[in-house]
C-alpha cells in the first residue's frame, strides 16, 4: 500500500525549472531513497511533500489525502539545514517541538527523556543547544523530528555530523522503526548507506526522474560486469587494457568495470600473475549503487550537453 504518492509535480522559479514532471510512490513500511546530485531537485521535491512549497502542476497525497496543514502531524521532517534555538535548553526545545505537533507536555517530557537516554544523551536535558557539539545537536534535532511518533519520516542527510559509532546507532534506530511498520524517506549522498538500508529508490537529475525501482532489481539489472580485486603488488598494467573503466582504486584494492571490448577476466588474471601480483580476492560482482549513480547521471548530463539542454 502506498503511503505517499507524487504524481507529475513540476516547480519553476522564474525561468528555472527545479522539478519537471516527477512521479513516484512510496510503499508503507519501507525505507525509500530519494537520491540525486547537488541541484537535482531533491530539496525542492521534499519541500513540496512537506507543504513548504506548492507544486505548479501535479499532485501529492499522503495516506490518500492531499498534502496540507491538516496532515502535518503524521509526518516528521529532518531538514538538511538544521534549525534549533541556540539559547534554549535541550528539554525545553524538545517539548516545544512536540507541543507544535499537539503532544501533551507530560507525554512529551517522558518521550524526550526516553529518547535522550536511547541516544546516549541522558543528562543533557538542561544544557543549552549552543553548548553542544555538532553531533550532539544533531541528536537533539533527530529526536525533535520523531518525538510525536509519526508514521512517515523524511530524513535529509540524517548522518551529517555523526562519527561512525553514532552513525551506526542511528542506522539501527531507523531500521528498528521500519520493523515497527513506519515509513522512512532517506535523502543522502552516501550510496553505501542507501545500499545497506533502502528497499526502493528514485534517482533525480536535472529535475527529472532518471532511475527508479527496487534496489535489488536495479542492481541486478546492471549485470555482473564489475570486478573487485584485493591484491599486493603493482597493478599499473591495467592502464594498458582498453575497455576497462576503473571505478575505485586504493593501494591494495581496485574496482573496475569490464566494458564491451573482448577483454576477459582470464586475461586480467594471467597478466596479474605474470607481473608478480599476489591476488587475495578476484570477484565479478553487481555494480555498487555508487557506480550506477555515476553512470546514469553521467550519461544523462552528457546527453543534455549534446542536445544543448543544460540548465
Amino acid at each position: 500500500m502506498g503511503i505517499l504518492k507524487v504524481d507529475g509535480i513540476t516547480k519553476t522559479f522564474g525561468k528555472y525549472t527545479a522539478v519537471n514532471n516527477i512521479s513516484f510512490e512510496v510503499e508503507e513500511g519501507k525505507i525509500f531513497g530519494l537520491l540525486g546530485p547537488n541541484g537535482a531537485g531533491k530539496t525542492t521535491t521534499i519541500r513540496m511533500i512537506t507543504n513548504i512549497l506548492y507544486p505548479d502542476k501535479g499532485t501529492i497525497s499522503i495516506m490518500g489525502k492531499p498534502t496540507g496543514p491538516e496532515i502535518q502531524n503524521i509526518m516528521g521532517y529532518l531538514p538538511e539545514e538544521r534549525g534549533l534555538y541556540k539559547k534554549l535548553k535541550v528539554i525545553d526545545q524538545l517539548i516545544y517541538f512536540a507541543r507544535l505537533k499537539e503532544i501533551p507536555k507530560d507525554i512529551a517530557l517522558s518521550r524526550a527523556k526516553e529518547w535522550l537516554a536511547k541516544l546516549g544523551a541522558a543528562g543533557w536535558e538542561n544544557k543549552k543547544i549552543e553548548e553542544l557539539s555538532k553531533g550532539m545537536q544533531q541528536k537533539v534535532q533527530f529526536i525533535s523530528t520523531i518525538l510525536h511518533n509519526p508514521p512517515l519520516m523524511i530524513l535529509d542527510e540524517p548522518f551529517s555530523g555523526f562519527d561512525p559509532i553514532n552513525t551506526e546507532i542511528l542506522k539501527s534506530i531507523i531500521l528498528e522503526m521500519k520493523s515497527q511498520g513506519k515509513t522512512v524517506i532517506l535523502s543522502t549522498h552516501v550510496m553505501a548507506q542507501v545500499e545497506q538500508m533502502c528497499d526502493d529508490l528514485v534517482l533525480i537529475n536535472k529535475g527529472t526522474v532518471v532511475l527508479s525501482g527496487g534496489v535489488r532489481q536495479i542492481k541486478s539489472g546492471f549485470g555482473k560486469n564489475t570486478v573487485v580485486m584485493e591484491f599486493e603488488g603493482n597493478m599499473d598494467f591495467l592502464n594498458d587494457f582498453a575497455g576497462i573503466k576503473i571505478n575505485e582504486r586504493s593501494n591494495n584494492r581496485i574496482e573496475f568495470k569490464l566494458e564491451d571490448s573482448g577483454i576477459s577476466t582470464n586475461d586480467i588474471l594471467a597478466k596479474s600473475l605474470s607481473n608478480g601480483v599476489s591476488i587475495y580476492r578476484f570477484e565479478k560482482v553487481e555494480p555498487s549503487l555508487h557506480e550506477i549513480f555515476i553512470d546514469v547521471v553521467g550519461k544523462q548530463n552528457k546527453m543534455n550537453k549534446e542536445q544543448g539542454n543544460e540548465n
